[in-house]
């Protein structure tokens, strides 16, 4: 069932940014390829622009320990697994120590590495990587998987307990909020939202069968969805049939 996630706040789409920036890495690590190594290299690049925020570790450890609290309240209910509650709070517990034990700068270790930060200013340049322009790069990619492999994941692994953060985080507010089913009449629907605690982020759940996809305006107060087709790869177009969904509100 496709879904679709859209943030109400700066915060969780930086959040959101870099969840699809790791999941790329490390699906085109695994992908062996040079052309795939190529891309996770590309895609660990954006995740140092995104990083380099003092304030994203200080604001992933602040959460951590908000849920760890939350959780640990939820202790003695009979409606909650004590055994599933251990194991999330032992993971949150695991993650926060972690990112605490790493006391330089987010990504330092790959900014310190003169070579990668070298590729990564050619890798601005359209097409700047080719074989005349980056000799050293192509000589890597021409290196065996397993070698690059390794180097991939030696370059994420310091990465890694920041991917781990925002996976919780993320897991948590996809989990929260009530799950209600609409119709958007001729491919439209609005709603207002009157909620005293304001929603993080709106999640969109649609049949596989749907030919379309929802191209979302909202703010606090309301939210308006446009239903389009893309029949031939060009412009989309408005849907002219009703469509049903599913709509989460979503808050940590």
């Amino acid at each position: 069932m496709p879904s679709y996630d859209f943030p109400f706040n700066e915060r969780i789409r930086t959040l959101l940014r870099l969840e699809d920036l790791f999941v790329k890495v490390m699906h085109n690590i695994a992908g062996g390829h040079e052309f795939n190594h190529h891309a996770a290299l590309l895609s660990l690049f954006q995740i140092l622009d995104v990083i380099d925020r003092a304030e994203l570790k200080a604001d992933l450890l602040q959460e951590l320990d908000r849920q760890k609290m939350i959780m640990n309240n939820l202790r003695g209910n009979p409606s909650i697994s004590e055994t599933l509650l251990n194991d999330v709070i032992s993971e949150i517990e695991l993650t926060a120590t972690a990112l605490r034990s790493n006391t330089t700068k987010l990504g330092q270790a790959i900014r310190e590495n003169e070579w990668l930060m070298s590729i990564k200013q050619r890798a601005g340049i359209p097409s700047g990587v080719c074989e005349f322009d980056v000799p050293s790069y192509h000589y890597w990619l021409g290196l065996s998987d397993p070698r690059r492999i390794a180097d991939l994941n030696n370059w994420l692994q310091p990465l890694m307990p920041i991917y781990e953060a925002i996976r919780i985080i993320l897991h948590i507010l996809r989990g929260s909020g009530a799950r209600y089913h609409y119709v958007a009449t001729h491919g439209a629907y609005q709603q207002m939202l009157s909620g005293v605690k304001p929603a993080q982020m709106m999640r969109i759940e649609m049949a596989d069968d749907l030919e379309c996809f929802p191209e979302i305006s909202a703010n606090k107060y309301a939210i308006n969805i446009r239903f389009n087709s893309l029949e031939t790869a060009q412009r989309p177009r408005p849907c002219d049939f009703d469509v049903p969904f599913s709509l989460t509100l979503c808050n940590l």
